[in-house]
C-alpha cells in the first residue's frame, strides 16, 4: 500500500531534478550547446534552445535545491524519519542526470525531424526523470515505489506545467526548452 509518505518522500527526492529542468526555461538563451552545428544528417546536432546558460542554470539551482533540502533534513526533519534525507551530491548527480536526460531527447528529437520546442509526447515528460535515475544510482537510486510514484505523477505535472508556461508565453522563445 503506497502512502502519502511515501508519495511526499519520493517527491522530496526527485525535487532538484524537477527544479534543474524548469530553470532553462526561466534563465536559458545565450550559447547553443551545439554552437550551431549539424549532425551528419545536415540536422541540428540538438538546436538552439539547448544553451550553455541554462544547462548551468540549471545545475546550480538543482544542486542549491539539494543543499537546502540538506540544511532542512538536518534541522527540521530528522525526527520524521531517514526517508527525508538528503545530501548536496544528490541533488547535484540529480540535476545532471535531469539535465543529460533532457539533451539526448533533444538529440533523437532533430534526428526525427521535430523543430526545437515541439512536443514528443511522453519522451517530453520523462526524460529528464530517466536522467535523474540513472545518474543517481550510485548516491541514492530510488525505490521502485519511489520511481513509480514519480513517474505517475510528473507526466501529467509536466504536461500542466509545460501548457502553463505556454500560457503565459514563456516557451519557444529561443531558450533552452
Amino acid at each position: 500500500m503506497i502512502t502519502i509518505l511515501d508519495i511526499a518522500a519520493a517527491m522530496w527526492w526527485i525535487f532538484p531534478a524537477y527544479c534543474a529542468n524548469a530553470a532553462p526555461v526561466i534563465f536559458g538563451g545565450g550559447q547553443p550547446m551545439d554552437f550551431g552545428k549539424k549532425f551528419s544528417d545536415g540536422k541540428p546536432l540538438l538546436g538552439a534552445h539547448k544553451t550553455f546558460r541554462g544547462f548551468a542554470a540549471g545545475l546550480i539551482i538543482g544542486t542549491l535545491v539539494g543543499l537546502v533540502q540538506t540544511i532542512l533534513y538536518e534541522q527540521y526533519l530528522l525526527e520524521y524519519g531517514t526517508q527525508f534525507q538528503y545530501s548536496v551530491i544528490l541533488g547535484f548527480v540529480l540535476s545532471l542526470g535531469a539535465l543529460t536526460g533532457d539533451i539526448i531527447e533533444s538529440f533523437i528529437k532533430r534526428r526525427i525531424n521535430r523543430e526545437p520546442g515541439k512536443s514528443l509526447p511522453v519522451a517530453d515528460q520523462i526524460d529528464f526523470i530517466l536522467g535523474a535515475f540513472l545518474f543517481s544510482i550510485p548516491v541514492s537510486p530510488p525505490s521502485i515505489v519511489w520511481a513509480v510514484i514519480v513517474l505517475l505523477i510528473t507526466i501529467p505535472t509536466h504536461l500542466l506545467t509545460n501548457l502553463g508556461a505556454a500560457l503565459l508565453n514563456m516557451k519557444n522563445k529561443g531558450k533552452d526548452r
